[in-house]
């Protein structure tokens, strides 16, 4: 038995003067609503199948869309324009995921971010199933895209540049992503080729619009990784609306499951509202605002890994002593007005400040031992250390303070003509950075400290007599005060043209960035740069619904300020911009397979670097050497297809192949720390035939290892060795008690529920030891060094209810 499923379009109905309609009809088939004071609409009509929609006003002529097919639970954005001299008919074809992107953006459904699970919850979740993005830790939010790293990628809720803690090394502490799931109201994700609207990074946009609510709505989230909630408002002449979220995340249950024991006391909290207020049809102001604290305190107690071969099956035991304290409180406050000046110019005025105040400290003793390990399967001790061929320990210390400030102005606008869209903007960016680092690891081994490996500390003892003071085997000890001011515009022309029934669009425009670093001690440093882009695309008028596209341009981007951090703490300012060469090619093709819906998407990129700032990657910790004696390329191809494989959800597959490479110093090229090859994403929707309300939700990823196993003192071009192949499994099974399709009557204690869900999820189904780096400790009886794993989560069991009021 198969029941009809439902998607949504919404977005806000314009006169030709771009002026908001109200109580303008929508009617789709057997579905209707009319437009509020603001002209907003929301609809959901029939998934899967064409649908006919109408929009009428009794002054103006109709606006009539036909041929809309959209997947289920998808959200799609249609802003029409009512005129009063013609009715307009657009006989336009919309299959598995709204209209065909010819600006290289791909849209992501919001209702799947909320359901699909995963150990973060989230949009990024969600992103690390495509084919380009890659992240081999589960309790990160981070993610790399198309060979570039976690400072790579840019991410705006409402047009607002949002940013991230500086100090975070491990995913553990990083608590949660600054984008609220429960507020979304629709997602655009690019991997590549963007246009010059958007700001100056190497590897992608994560475009977020939060809600502007017509209704009143509560909604809940409970689990045993934590609470949200969230509320959506609107005043009673509909001018003021707001949605405003809490959340609560508590990682324990996470974290506990690796072979560390520990007490962890983790608390990541965070508030965030984003209101709107319409003084005219003309003007409105949007406020944005969030404050997060992520408070972290983990006491390590004793770990014991077990690796090498059957024949030879070893084990490394460790003693703890001592805790880390770590705090990161951010905040964030942005103002953006919006005028309509008239019929075809839109103006918008931006401010945001973010202020982050970041400590780390810990004082961390640890005890090993290495040794051999009972594999006799009958044995009583079986798996435990029976011999013990070396001791050592190791003493961590970390006292580092971070305060930094970033403030932005900016101007947009957008002027159409006809068939042509111009659009422009100018930002200052004032970022205030005070940081003090102090980090020390001592090394001790069968009772000698260990200096580091460096031609200083060669000697020949006993030999020869050898004095040099006691050191850190690695330290670090700057302070550093450090200013920079930022001047950056765009501006870029999209038009659209039909020539032999055939569609097509190109977009052509230019950025340009200066920037000037000072601060105490640092050397007054300017530079500029720009930055042409172009896409084109192509739609044939052919039985075949595709479309293909092409996107290139020059990328920079200048330096933030860990990346003008070296790797003693020092600060060099004259660190250019990394420079990027970028191709994109790519089609998109939608058919029908099974009377349903699917889209078929190919891409294939390179990129050619200049200028490169060469990395280490420890866990998420990246450490730059601050200087641009590397250059590097990155090549790959992607597939991905998604539509209804089951009647009535969505769900993909995509795979993705990249190589990246650097050549330092003109030594050769070597693999970069995000060298990922393959990857393999599937996200798998299904129900019970019998019981439709019974959903399960799967996501499977495989993506092979990336070089990031070495000690971080080896030089790459003398050792590098990879980590081994990441793969996970997340399943969600839940019961749907009340949604959008399955409404109660008033004697009913569902009926105060729009939405009521409980379920479970396993998170690592098949319990596959994955690990982020390797801890290497060192044999002092056979002076062999070993790479011990740090294995990440294991298999892990959350119950989960979800509610709206």
């Amino acid at each position: 038995m198969c029941f009809a499923q439902s998607a949504t379009i919404s977005g806000i109905v314009l006169s030709a003067s771009n002026v908001p309609l109200s109580n303008v009809n929508i009617v789709a088939n057997e579905f209707g609503t009319t437009t509020n004071l603001e002209g907003f609409y929301i609809l959901e009509i029939t998934a899967d199948t064409e649908n006919t929609i109408t929009f009428s006003h009794i002054a103006y002529k109709d606006v009539i869309v036909k041929d809309l097919i959209l997947t289920t639970n998808e959200t799609f954005e249609f802003n029409p324009i009512l005129k009063s001299n013609i009715t307009q008919i657009d006989g336009v074809t919309v299959t598995a995921n709204g209209n065909k992107k010819i600006n290289n953006i791909l849209n992501i459904s919001p209702e799947d971010i909320r359901k699909i699970p995963g150990a973060n919850y989230g949009v990024e979740t969600i992103l690390k199933l495509l084919p380009g993005v890659s992240s081999n830790n589960e309790l990160s939010t981070q993610y790399a895209v198309r060979g570039g790293n976690y400072d790579e990628n840019l991410v705006y809720v409402n047009e607002i540049e949002v940013y991230r803690p500086f100090l975070i090394r491990s995913a553990q502490q990083e608590g949660l992503s600054f984008v609220n799931s429960d507020l979304i109201q629709n997602v655009k994700f690019s991997a590549g080729g963007f246009q010059a609207k958007y700001g100056d990074k190497l590897a992608s946009v994560l475009d977020i619009n939060y809600k502007t609510p017509t209704l009143f709505s509560l909604r809940a989230d409970l689990s045993f990784l934590g609470a949200s909630t969230s509320l959506e408002t609107v005043s009673k002449n509909q001018k003021l609306s707001s949605v405003s979220g809490i959340r609560y995340r508590d990682n324990s249950l996470l974290v506990n499951s690796r072979q560390t024991q520990s007490n962890f006391n983790p608390a990541f909290t965070d508030v965030q509202s984003y209101a709107t207020y319409r003084f005219s049809p003309k003007l409105k102001l949007n406020f944005l605002g969030n404050l997060a604290v992520n408070d972290y305190t983990n006491k390590p107690l004793n770990r014991q890994t077990n690796f090498g071969t059957l024949d030879n099956p070893q084990a490394l035991v460790v003693y703890y002593e001592g805790q880390e304290i770590n705090k990161y409180t951010t905040a964030l406050g942005a103002l953006k007005g919006t005028y309509i000046l008239n019929d075809n110019t839109t103006l918008k005025l931006i401010s945001s400040i973010y202020h982050t105040t970041e400590e780390e400290y810990s004082n961390v003793i640890a005890a090993y031992q290495l040794g051999d390990i009972d594999s006799n399967l009958g044995s009583s001790s079986v798996g435990e250390v029976i011999t013990t061929r070396n001791v050592g320990s190791q003493f961590n210390r970390t006292r580092n303070d971070l305060d930094a400030l970033i403030f932005n102005m900016e101007h947009k606008g957008t002027h159409t003509m006809n068939n042509s869209v111009l659009e422009w903007g100018a930002k200052f960016t004032h970022e205030d950075i005070r940081d003090q680092l102090r980090e020390s690891e001592f090394i001790d081994s069968a009772g000698y400290s260990i200096r580091p490996p460096r031609s200083e500390f060669i000697n020949n003892q006993p030999l020869e007599p050898f004095n040099a003071p006691l050191v850190a085997y690695n330290g670090i000890n700057a302070l550093n005060f450090v200013k920079t001011n930022r001047f950056s515009g765009y501006v870029q022309l999209g038009t659209q043209k039909t020539w032999n029934e055939t569609d097509i669009y190109y977009n052509l425009g230019i950025r340009t960035h200066h920037w000037t670093v000072s601060g105490t001690g640092v050397e007054k440093v300017d530079h500029t740069v720009f930055s042409p882009r172009a896409q084109f695309a192509i739609k044939p008028n052919w039985d075949k619904d595709m479309l293909f596209r092409l996107s290139t341009g020059i990328y920079h981007q200048p330096p933030f300020y860990r990346e003008l951090r070296d790797s003693t703490g020092t600060i060099q300012p004259n660190v250019k911009a990394q420079k990027a060469l970028n191709i994109v090619a790519g089609n998109e093709y939608s058919f029908l397979l099974w009377e349903r819906p699917f889209t078929l998407i190919s891409e294939t990129y390179y990129k050619k670097l200049k200028n490169v700032n060469p990395y280490t990657l420890e866990d998420v910790r990246i450490r730059y050497s601050a200087n641009n004696n590397t250059e590097a390329y990155v090549y790959g191809a992607e597939l991905r297809m998604n539509g209804a494989f089951v009647p009535g959800t969505e769900s993909w597959i995509s795979i993705g192949y990249l190589k990246t490479e650097e050549n330092r110093d003109n030594k050769g090229y070597i693999p970069r720390p995000t060298d990922q090859r393959l990857k393999i994403g599937i996200l798998f929707q299904d129900y019970i035939p019998t019981i439709p309300d019974l959903k399960m939700y799967l996501n499977l990823v495989y993506q092979t290892g990336v070089p990031g196993g070495s000690p971080s003192y080896a030089d790459p071009y003398n050792f590098q060795n990879r980590l081994r192949d990441y793969k996970r499994a997340d399943l969600g099974i839940s019961y749907i008690f009340a949604n959008k399709n399955k409404q109660y009557p008033s004697t009913h204690w569902l009926h105060a529920f729009k939405e009521l869900s409980f379920g479970f999820e396993l998170f690592n189904l098949f319990n596959n030891q994955n690990s982020i780096t390797n801890t290497w400790v060192r044999d002092a009886s056979s002076k062999n060094e070993y790479a011990v794993p740090n294995y990440l989560t294991s298999r892990v069991l959350n119950l989960r209810l979800g509610l709206r009021l």
